[in-house]
């Protein structure tokens, strides 16, 4: 068993317990990562392989974590383990030969693996190997027992087709291998017949001394990218162990664009056709902004909806026409009707903009239905032009509870109402937003659904989606081949076609004859670029096997998974079964499929089957957070992030997050000050959390007493410790000896300073998070409190209780009867949970543990009466005669 204790967000250890952490570190060597990337023809086929020893005389679990693109899918993974040697070879090329046996994830059917493993899934252990990660990844994580002297190798591939966003493609590697490591390499190949217009490489983690090891050779239609640093390189300082590898590596480049109908790939009896005309005139727009105003906007949400919406409006052209709609449960416009985009027009409506304030309910149907309606009343009266493109953009953070409720329904209407005479572009903005929702919505209107994420950069990301959606060029694409050559078409019509983005379409041929290709488009038949790969560029060191089957493979699925949400009940049916067949055909990991990875059995555990599914974005945590980097041991390629999962803070509000159910409930306890509650308590794992209130210096003028926790006492039975933690100092006590730090010190650990927080983590186990609430000395009622949050909880065992742990393995839960509320942003509901109805109240809490100071708000349902008939029995059956007891 291991212990850790780190302060704010990095590691700051009492003397006594540093140097085991030190040991138990430098057991494991991470002595070899590599990130192999191949394109051919926007196709990315990447394959990443590290390797590690473990150097101690005991069995060691090592942990293999990786970021991949969430638009990619995982087509193999493999680990090999080994007591004998290894065979390293240079840099350039780094090879690592192991005999031993090697344990190959197998793609099944995903109810099919679910039922296969049904004991493990009903355990927890397939949770974990695909998680959400950040807001254009997703992680992947397995963990592997090896033997004394035993080394391991991880290879984990997956593929993905690089889309074109406003004039260029990205590949973006994130790498974390904190610590360092023997022999570390990024390297790509790019090979484009199209020809390279452009490429750049860098990473958001390299500095100029280490700008020269990206290595760049770019020729006509080629590209090799390589970085390849040293240990030194690597090295935060000179003689340190820190390491400077820890962010992200991208590559962005373009190809050139011919004055044709496009461009034609054919390899193996498989074509591919990218069609992006350079210099074709933009097409006027006709679009509607649809915002919502209601009470969940308030703050920051709205303030950068403004702040977004007028740099919009300055980006609108002359030969333009807009309209504003806003909307809580009272529908508004800025005009009736569509407005041309003068100067004068666009000075107004951001005047118009500067003015909406947020309150009430969320009608969705009643805006969207006044927008069509405007919408369609211009083009009745024929403002615009003929070759313009009209769109609904719509911003929301919330769920229909005003009007038409029901998501299916608002879906028909909106569909029936637009009549594919325009397309809709959804925004959900937040954490509380029914993405699915919008994303199904979008589709059916020939749209797109795309989720903002809270944050300081929430304005950059509202205007940056609108680029990409600004300048329409072409509408109503049609691509058509000649029946007797082609087959298995993906889709060849677009509703439109915007500047910077490309058109992808693949097939079969028939055929493989290169005479008489002829392509038409909405306008003109041509012959287009067809070219046969073996004879254009015989070499093959730059490209994979079948890539262009694969390719159309992969947009064949993409399509019919989007067919699956959107078509008619025999199209779902249809489409659900090819992608299903199709996916398992080439070893795709796809919403319908799960690779299967069976761990290695040890002398105390069986072999132990795990599942990794694909995420859907509406599957995605609601609340993504990175976690403070606190080393952890025995990591590769490692991305600290998690959900919390439980927290108690300020007066003590208790709030707990449900992934699953992707919400949060949350409720109060009032009690007098100086009571002691039980937190947490999990006799099989010997984990016991108590935490003692404390009272404001006095009694407020308007009667009201305050309660906060101010001191936390955490056991490990097992280990023998105990950490106690008060406002004013934390102090650590294990066989017989004591260390005690003041949250006041000024310690550091080589150079890493400690701020208001402090993490316990217990290997193998979970983390306990408490902050620190620092309060103006001379305030005249309050002082200073604790917060303290979980990380982690689902390690705990299934007998966890007491007044957080009790939820650590989820409640079922189901909400009813929205109604308004004493305040109009705070509606009730019923909450059936445990057999019981329960009047509830939607609100938010604040969680403080990535804003110390100012903490952020998390919408949750409000369990009223100190949680009764949520939790189990009543709040007084958790009231303890001491910190460290259980009585």
């Amino acid at each position: 068993m291991y212990v850790h204790v780190s302060l704010s967000r990095f590691l700051f250890l009492p003397l006594c317990l540093s140097l085991f952490l030190h040991l138990s570190l430098s057991q494991v060597e991470v002595y070899s990562v590599k990130v192999a990337c191949k394109v051919a023809s926007r196709f990315a086929h990447t394959v990443i392989t590290s390797s590690a020893l473990n150097k101690a005389n005991s069995s060691q679990e090592v942990f293999f974590e990786v970021d991949l693109p969430k638009t990619a899918f995982i087509t193999n993974f493999s680990m090999s383990v080994s007591n004998h040697g290894i065979c390293i070879s240079v840099c350039v090329c780094v090879n690592a030969y192991i005999q031993g046996q090697t344990y190959t994830g197998e793609v099944k059917e995903k109810e099919k693996a679910k039922k296969q493993y049904e004991k493990a899934v009903s355990t927890g252990q397939t949770a974990g190997l695909v998680k959400a990660s950040g807001r254009k990844m997703e992680k992947f994580s397995v963990s592997v027992n090896i033997a004394a002297n035993s080394n391991v190798t991880f290879i984990l591939t997956y593929e993905e087709l690089l889309q074109r966003k406003l004039g260029q493609y990205e590949i973006m590697t994130r790498v974390k291998p904190k610590q360092l490591v023997q022999h570390f390499e990024i390297v790509a190949d790019i090979y484009e017949p199209q020809g390279i217009a452009f490429l750049d490489a860098y990473g958001t983690f390299i500095s100029n001394e280490l700008l020269p090891l990206v290595e760049k050779t770019v020729t006509d239609k080629k590209a090799h990218i390589s970085f390849c640093p040293t240990m030194d390189q690597q090295r935060k300082c000179p003689g340190c162990d820190g390491t400077l590898i820890d962010g992200d590596f991208l590559i962005k480049y373009d190809v050139n664009r011919a004055e044709t109908l496009g461009d034609i790939q054919i390899v193996n009896g498989y074509f591919v056709h990218f069609f992006a005309p350079p210099d074709l005139p933009r097409v006027p727009k006709n679009v509607v902004f649809v915002i919502d105003r209601s009470g969940s906007m308030a703050g920051n949400k709205m303030h950068q909806t403004r702040e977004a919406m007028l740099t919009i409006l300055n980006d609108l052209h002359e030969d333009d026409y807009f309209g504003i709609v806003t909307f809580d449960h009272v529908i508004s416009t800025w005009k009736g009707s569509l407005t041309k985009a003068t100067t004068e027009n666009v000075s107004e409506a951001k005047g118009f903009v500067q003015t909406i304030q947020q309150s009430g309910y969320t009608d969705i149907n009643g805006a969207l239905m006044k927008a069509v309606d405007i919408m369609m009343k211009d083009k009745q009266a024929k403002k615009s032009t003929e070759r313009s493109v009209s769109m609904i953009i719509l911003l929301t953070d919330g769920m229909p509870n005003s009007g038409v409720s029901s998501t299916p329904q608002i879906q028909k209407n909106v569909h029936d109402a637009m009549g594919g005479n325009m397309s809709l572009f959804c925004l959900g903005f937040g954490n509380d937003v029914d993405y699915s929702f919008l994303d199904v919505m979008s589709r059916q209107n020939q749209g797109l659904a795309r989720r903002i994420y809270e944050g300081s950069d929430a304005t950059v990301q509202l205007q940056g989606f609108y680029k990409e959606v600004a300048s329409p060029l072409l509408s109503e694409v049609d691509l058509h081949y000649p029946d007797n050559l082609v087959n298995s078409l993906t889709n060849s019509h677009y509703k439109q076609l915007f500047n910077g983005s490309e058109i992808v379409v693949a097939g079969r041929l028939t055929d493989n004859s290169l005479d008489n290709f002829l392509v038409e488009d909405f306008i003109v038949k041509g012959q287009a670029s067809a070219q046969e790969w073996d004879i254009l560029y015989p070499e093959q060191e730059y490209i994979f096997g079948d890539f262009t089957e694969r390719l159309w493979a992969y947009l064949t699925i993409q399509q019919l998974l989007s067919l699956k949400s959107t078509g008619t009940a025999e199209e779902k049916g249809n489409a659900t079964a090819q992608a299903l067949e199709m996916s398992l055909q080439y070893s795709f990991v796809t919403p319908l499929t799960s690779m299967v990875v069976t761990k290695p059995k040890t002398e105390e555990e069986q072999e132990e089957p795990l599942i990794a599914d694909k995420l859907t974005e509406g599957m995605r945590p609601r609340i993504q957070k990175f976690e403070w980097a606190s080393p952890q041991p025995n990591r590769i390629l490692q991305l600290e992030q998690s959900v919390v999962d439980s927290a108690v803070d300020g007066d003590p509000h208790f709030m707990i997050e449900l992934p699953e159910q992707e919400d949060a409930l949350c409720f109060n306890i009032d009690d007098r000050p100086g009571t002691i509650f039980n937190l947490v308590r999990d006799q099989l794992a010997g984990i016991l959390v108590n935490g003692q209130t404390i009272g404001d210096k006095k009694v407020a003028p308007d009667g009201k007493v305050n309660a906060y926790f101010g001191r936390f006492g955490i056991v490990h039975q097992g280990l023998g410790v105990r950490l106690e933690v008060t406002t004013h100092d934390i102090t650590v006590s294990q066989d017989g000896k004591q260390a005690k730090l003041l949250w006041s010190d000024t310690a550091s650990l080589k150079g890493v300073t400690k701020d208001r927080s402090l993490t316990v983590t217990l290997r193998d186990s979970v983390r306990f998070v408490v902050i620190l609430h620092k309060v103006w000395k001379q305030h005249p009622y309050h002082q200073d409190y604790l917060g303290f949050y979980t990380l982690d909880s689902h390690l705990l065992s299934p007998s966890v209780h007491g007044l957080l742990g009790q939820f650590y393995h989820g409640v079922q839960f189901e909400v009813r009867d929205m109604r308004p509320g004493e305040e109009p942003e705070k509606p009730d509901a019923t909450m059936l949970v445990k057999g019981q109805e329960l009047t509830v109240t939607r609100g938010w809490q604040r969680d403080f543990r990535w804003d110390v100071k100012n903490g952020e708000n998390v919408p949750c349902w409000f369990i009223h009466s100190n949680g009764n008939g949520l939790i189990d029995g009543n709040h007084t059956d958790y009231i303890m005669s001491g910190l460290f007891k259980t009585v």
